[in-house]
């Protein structure tokens, strides 16, 4: 699994002029299944994205968590995560997990992220999304499972 993280102040997710998800001060997460991904791979991103000590404490340095702070995480699936493009300018999504397998992990990544926090906000899955966000800093992390980076 793969996820774009970045801290925001605000963020939502609208599909055919409806808003289908919103946080306030937290993260919004994008996040890509990978074809061979497991609930493992899940459990592991959950877990580190909702400890990231990427939130401000009273000095102004980087020491807090979306835990500490109490702020919400909006998801959204986003199987482009897994464009290739090394071997030309079209992307290859050989990667990509198909859409019944991506599904029920992306879904299992809400359920295990709603465990460890208590405001979980979510795109619709193969739906056209429109995602507003403000990028607090900006700070933007990217995390895969597999640790590629």
């Amino acid at each position: 699994m793969r996820a774009v993280v970045q801290r925001v102040t605000r963020a939502k997710v609208t599909v055919a002029d409806e808003t289908v998800g919103e946080i306030g001060h937290g993260l919004v997460v994008l996040l890509g299944v990978a074809r061979d991904d497991t609930q493992t791979d899940a459990d592991y991103l959950a877990a580190k994205i909702v400890a990231l000590r990427i939130f401000d404490d009273e000095d102004g340095k980087m020491n807090r968590s979306l835990l500490d702070i109490n702020g919400g995480a909006l998801i959204i699936s986003q199987f482009t995560l897994y464009g290739d493009v090394r071997r030309g300018l079209r992307p290859s999504w050989f990667e990509a997990a198909a859409p019944e397998v991506a599904q029920p992990l992306y879904q299992y990544f809400l359920a295990r992220t709603g465990e460890l926090i208590s405001q979980v906000a979510s795109g619709s899955f193969r739906s056209m999304m429109q995602v507003e966000l403000v990028n607090d800093g900006p700070v933007t992390i990217l995390l895969d499972s597999r640790k590629q980076f």
